[in-house]
């Protein structure tokens, strides 16, 4: 139907129609600021997720006609985004723009084509890869510094409520805390650590020997001893026959054969073991705070759990934003979790206290 033949829109259609424009504009702006911050092929990628969301405002606005009115702002989420990118990019702008293609309405509305709802669930995966990428990227550090952080959180508050519990005087409360701290930080950074290095050094003793392909000019073609190498990784008998045979054939290894893997995802071990220090440290200090200000009793138990309480609260919705599943659930897991094992051992301490009262 062509405009001139198209009926008057409503006035609620006018008004979601604005609202569409606005955000369309909006999600448009925030990939072009994420293209910013980036190069090569991820730039080139986000610029055309950027004319796709251009496009889909063509529509609206051709809907619009003389209604289009003056620009209005997208919706609040998607300026916060847009602020986000423009300041910091990165992953976590990423998983966000994820969860924002995901809550698209265009599949429920007879206003927006088919194609529109199509891109828009399109955008979601390849917003997705992106962040996958990003993700892999830091995802060494990233796990040290949440799990570093949790502990933090989650053992020195159990410890310091349990101590408290039993009736100490508060400076012992405090020292214990301090002590609880340290400990904790060094033991989780000397673990994480001795696992990244061996995770790497167990990845690297069953990587193949580059030095193994100088022998393979020598070898006797008759017995063709390399495909046992290719049996022994798995390959049927005769697969393993051929692909010795093109091997032996080369005079040059195949491009990337011998290339040096970077193990992305495993991380460095020193900065693994950083992160989790600094990480569980931070952590580990918000249950002493209290202590550290003079408060006591039941007032610093009651301050502790509750900053605490925000603190689990806002790593969870973290790792939630940046796995893409929801925030509130990962929060509200990673909170009862926290103050489960924190009354358990404020319980144990309460009865302890009394049983030597």
């Amino acid at each position: 139907m062509s405009p001139t033949n198209r009926p008057e829109p409503t006035r609620a259609q006018v008004r979601r129609w604005r609202r569409y424009l606005a955000d369309e504009r909006a999600e448009a702006a925030v990939y072009r600021d994420l293209a910013r911050r980036r190069e090569g092929e991820e730039r080139e990628i986000l610029l055309e997720l950027a004319e796709a969301e251009r496009r889909h405002e063509e529509h609206w606005r051709e809907l619009l006609g003389h209604h289009v009115g003056h620009p209005q702002r997208g919706a609040v989420r998607t300026r916060v985004l847009g602020w986000l990118a423009r300041r910091f990019g990165g992953v976590f702008v990423l998983a966000l723009a994820q969860r924002a293609e995901a809550r698209s309405s265009y599949a429920g509305d007879d206003d927006a084509t088919s194609a529109m709802a199509a891109d828009e669930q399109i955008h979601g995966e390849v917003v997705r890869s992106l962040a996958t990428r990003g993700r892999s990227r830091m995802s060494g550090m990233f796990r040290a510094g949440v799990f570093g952080a949790n502990d933090g959180l989650v053992s020195n508050l159990a410890l310091v409520l349990g101590i408290g519990a039993t009736g100490v005087a508060p400076e012992t409360v405090l020292f214990t805390g301090l002590a609880g701290l340290l400990a904790g930080a060094l033991s989780m950074a000397a673990g994480e650590y001795v696992s990244v290095r061996s995770q790497r050094e167990l990845l690297e003793a069953s990587r193949p020997d580059p030095r193994a392909h100088e022998a393979i000019p020598h070898l006797d073609v008759d017995a063709n001893e390399l495909a046992l190498v290719y049996r022994a990784r798995g390959m049927g008998p005769a697969a393993a026959e051929e692909r010795a045979r093109e091997v032996l054939s080369a005079t040059e290894p195949r491009h990337g054969e011998h290339a040096e893997p970077d193990y992305e995802e495993i991380g460095n071990g020193v900065s693994a073991a950083l992160s989790s220090f600094g990480f569980f440290a931070s952590g580990a200090l918000l249950p002493v705070l209290p202590w550290i200000f003079g408060l006591s009793g039941l007032t610093a138990v009651v301050v502790a759990a509750v900053v605490v309480g925000l603190a689990l609260l806002l790593t969870g919705a973290v790792v939630g934003v940046l796995s893409g599943a929801p925030p509130l659930k990962r929060a509200l897991r990673q909170l009862a979790i926290g103050y489960g094992a924190a009354a358990v051992t404020y319980v144990l301490g309460l009865a302890f206290g009394t049983t030597v009262s």
